[in-house]
């Protein structure tokens, strides 16, 4: 297995992707990119990269910036909890390290956000230390190389990968190999319909010998997505909107939001006036409904009804605030919220 990563590494050398953080002279540049591609795709990343980079140019103008033109920043990429992770670490990253990102793996996994992934990754990348890392992509590519049988995220799954990981890393070129196995995964090693043709490895790899690289990794069965129906209060009144602030930890933390509650399917109207009480001591009367909005997160799908509703009282809330409806677009939202804000618009 010796010569594996140097198969690899040629057609790295080759045929490696063109991303704006690679080869990029800016440690941070590395450390960005990987958090936004935690559970993203690369292309959907490269946009929102490339804003940030010119919003946020040194970790200092990060760690110096308002929450919510971070969040705002970060908006349509999902799980803002990485944002969040990613301005305290730079706050923490200016006053514990004068500025500087630290260049060990095990510096690099104090700070808020970083796993053993992403420490391993942006020191092998970034400061070119001797790191093995994991990836999803990975994770598959090594599971059909060695035909492992071990079910993928268990625990003894995870200990033989990382030590395949560490045992196979050429030393001095970790960097560019890490970044070789993610390609591979990425262009060719793809979870369905792998190009094993053209792969770089494909003598090396026991899975494709034995005709089973569909059948590998083995995954656990999917669990069947709950979903629930929501129902939102839009309440305007002399041009303006009312929008309340999530709390700063959970799901969509710190991001605006129409005024709603989990209702019962068959009549999502009916308890709308009960739930906006109970959750935001607003009282309201249920009008006519102005749109209907399915989305789907990691966990669970969600369709909102929303309905265009008038205030009849209201106590003073800290996290509830007027906005007018053209300056909607400077408060950070989750895509429900948003498309509910665009159709308002229209």
């Amino acid at each position: 297995m010796s010569s594996l990563p140097q198969h690899l590494l040629h057609w790295y050398a080759k045929k490696k992707r063109d991303l704006p953080w690679r080869d990029h002279p800016n440690p941070y540049a590395v450390w960005v990119s990987e958090i936004m591609l935690q559970q993203t795709r690369v292309d959907t990343v490269i946009a929102y990269f490339e804003r940030w980079m010119e919003k946020f140019p040194t970790i200092a103008l990060l760690a110096s910036a308002d929450e919510q033109d971070v969040l705002n920043l970060w908006e349509g990429l999902g799980y803002y909890s990485r944002a969040r992770n990613l301005h305290r670490a730079a706050q923490i990253v200016v006053e514990k390290h004068r500025g500087n990102l630290p260049e060990n793996a095990q510096d690099l996994i104090k700070l808020p956000g970083i796993g053993r992934y992403t420490s391993a990754a942006i020191a092998s990348m970034a400061f070119g230390q001797d790191v093995a890392t994991l990836d999803g992509n990975i994770r598959r590519v090594y599971a059909r190389v060695f035909n492992m049988e071990e079910v993928l995220g268990t625990s003894n799954a995870e200990k033989i990968l990382w030590k395949i990981a560490e045992d196979i890393l050429p030393k001095g070129e970790a960097g560019d190999y890490n970044q070789a196995l993610m390609d591979l995964g990425s262009a060719l090693c793809r979870p369905r319909n792998p190009n094993c043709t053209k792969c770089p490895i494909v003598t090396f790899c026991e899975a494709y010998q034995l005709d089973i690289q569909e059948f590998r990794p083995v995954r656990k069965k999917k669990k069947a997505v709950p979903h629930r129906v929501h129902s939102a209060a839009v309440i305007v009144k002399n041009g303006k909107v009312l929008l309340a602030q999530r709390p700063s930890k959970g799901l969509l933390g710190g991001m605006w939001e129409f005024p709603n509650g989990r209702v019962d399917e068959g009549n999502p109207a009916d308890e709308l006036a009960d739930i906006i009480w109970e959750g935001y001591q607003v009282q309201i009367r249920t009008g006519n409904p102005l749109c209907i909005i399915d989305h789907a997160y990691t966990h669970f799908k969600i369709t909102e009804h929303a309905f265009f509703c008038t205030i009849s009282q209201s106590s003073r809330k800290e996290n509830l605030r007027w906005v007018a409806l053209r300056d909607t677009d400077s408060y950070p939202m989750g895509k429900i919220d948003r498309e509910i804000a665009r159709r308002l618009q229209k």
